[in-house]
C-alpha cells in the first residue's frame, strides 16, 4: 500500500492517511481481511506521530472500513454475508447440501427439480439497481452504469433494499465491493448481485506531478465523499506549490471553477462544465464495468 503524506499541506495528516486507506480499499489494493501495518510501524514508515495513525485507524473502524480487535492489528472489513458461517466448497458440495436440506423439509426431488427449473427460466433483468448508502456516489454509479449498459439504472440504500426487497425484482443488483456482503443476501438468488471496483487515480496524480507552473486545481463532483477522498489523495501531491479547490455540483457560482487552471470532474458534472482543461474521472473501474455489461447481456440472451 503506497501512501504519500505531505505534512505541509492544509489538509490534516490524519485525514490524508484515512482517505488514502479508503481509496486503497475501494480500488482493491487492500483486500478484505488484509491486515494493515501496526500503528508504530506505519508511523515510523511515514515519519508521523503514532497518535495520528491511531486516530486515523479509529476513524475508519467507526466508519466500518476497518475492524479492530484488542491485541491485534486492524484489518479490512470482510465481505461476508450476515449469518453465513459456512466454509464454502465446490458446486457439487452446494448441490448436495441443497438436496439434503430439501429432503429434511419434506420436499421431493421432483419438486426441487421443478423449482430450480423455474428459477433458471426467470425473466432477465431489464434494469440495474445500484445499492449505495452515499447519495452522491449512488448518483454517480447510476449515471456511469446507465451510459455503459444502455439500460435504466435505479438506486437505493442498503437499508431501503432490506426494508423493501421488491426493489430488486427485475433488476441486476450492483454495489461497491466494500458493501457487497450486505447486498448479496438481499438480491434475488436467480440474479446474483455484481460487485463493483473503483478506478485508480495514478494517471491523474501523475498529471499533477508534472505541472510546471503553480496552478489552481479544481475538483467538481455531486458527491461529498468523492470530494473528501480527492482532497486526501491530491493534497500531498499538490503540496504548497499548487492550490486545490473543491466544488459540489450543481455549482452555486460557475465562474469560480472557470478561474481554475485545471479541473477534474466526475461523470455527472463533466458535461456541464465549460473549461479548456477538464479531465474526467470515471468512478467504476473499466474491468468491473465490462463485467457488469457482460452479465446484463448474458441474461438478455437466455
Amino acid at each position: 500500500m503506497e501512501i504519500r503524506i505531505d505534512k505541509n499541506s492544509e489538509i490534516p495528516v490524519r485525514q490524508q492517511l484515512a482517505e488514502h486507506i479508503i481509496f486503497a480499499i475501494a480500488t482493491e489494493k487492500l483486500k478484505p481481511g488484509e491486515a494493515l501495518p501496526s500503528v508504530r510501524e506505519l508511523a515510523r514508515r511515514l515519519k508521523i506521530h503514532h497518535n495520528t495513525v491511531s486516530g486515523a485507524y479509529q476513524d475508519l473502524v467507526s466508519r466500518t472500513w476497518l475492524v479492530g480487535k484488542r491485541g491485534s492489528r486492524v484489518v479490512v472489513q470482510r465481505r461476508e454475508k450476515a449469518g453465513d458461517s459456512s466454509g464454502g466448497g465446490d458446486l457439487d458440495d452446494l448441490i448436495n447440501g441443497t438436496i439434503r436440506a430439501a429432503r429434511q423439509q419434506g420436499y421431493s426431488l421432483q419438486a426441487l427439480r421443478e423449482r430450480v427449473r423455474t428459477r433458471l427460466l426467470a425473466e432477465p433483468p431489464d434494469h440495474v439497481l445500484v445499492v449505495e448508502d452515499d447519495a452522491g456516489l449512488r448518483r454517480l454509479l447510476q449515471a456511469e452504469i446507465a451510459a455503459a449498459t444502455g439500460k435504466p439504472a435505479e438506486g437505493c440504500s442498503v437499508a431501503e433494499l432490506a426494508a423493501q426487497p421488491g426493489l430488486a425484482i427485475g433488476a441486476l443488483t450492483a454495489a461497491g465491493h466494500y458493501s457487497i456482503g450486505k447486498v448479496e443476501g438481499l438480491a434475488p438468488k436467480s440474479v446474483p448481485a455484481v460487485s463493483l471496483a473503483f478506478s485508480g487515480a495514478d494517471e491523474h496524480l501523475e498529471f499533477l506531478r508534472k505541472l510546471g507552473e503553480p496552478s489552481v486545481v479544481a475538483v467538481v463532483s455531486v458527491s461529498t465523499a468523492f470530494l473528501e477522498t480527492a482532497r486526501g489523495l491530491l493534497g500531498p501531491v499538490l503540496g504548497r506549490r499548487h492550490v486545490m479547490r473543491d466544488f459540489r455540483f450543481p455549482l452555486e457560482d460557475p465562474k469560480a471553477v472557470g478561474a481554475a487552471d485545471v479541473v477534474f470532474a466526475d461523470s455527472v458534472s463533466r458535461p456541464h462544465l465549460k473549461h479548456k482543461k477538464v479531465y474526467l474521472y470515471k468512478l467504476v473501474a473499466r474491468d468491473s464495468m465490462d463485467y457488469l455489461c457482460s452479465a446484463m447481456k448474458s441474461y438478455e440472451m437466455r
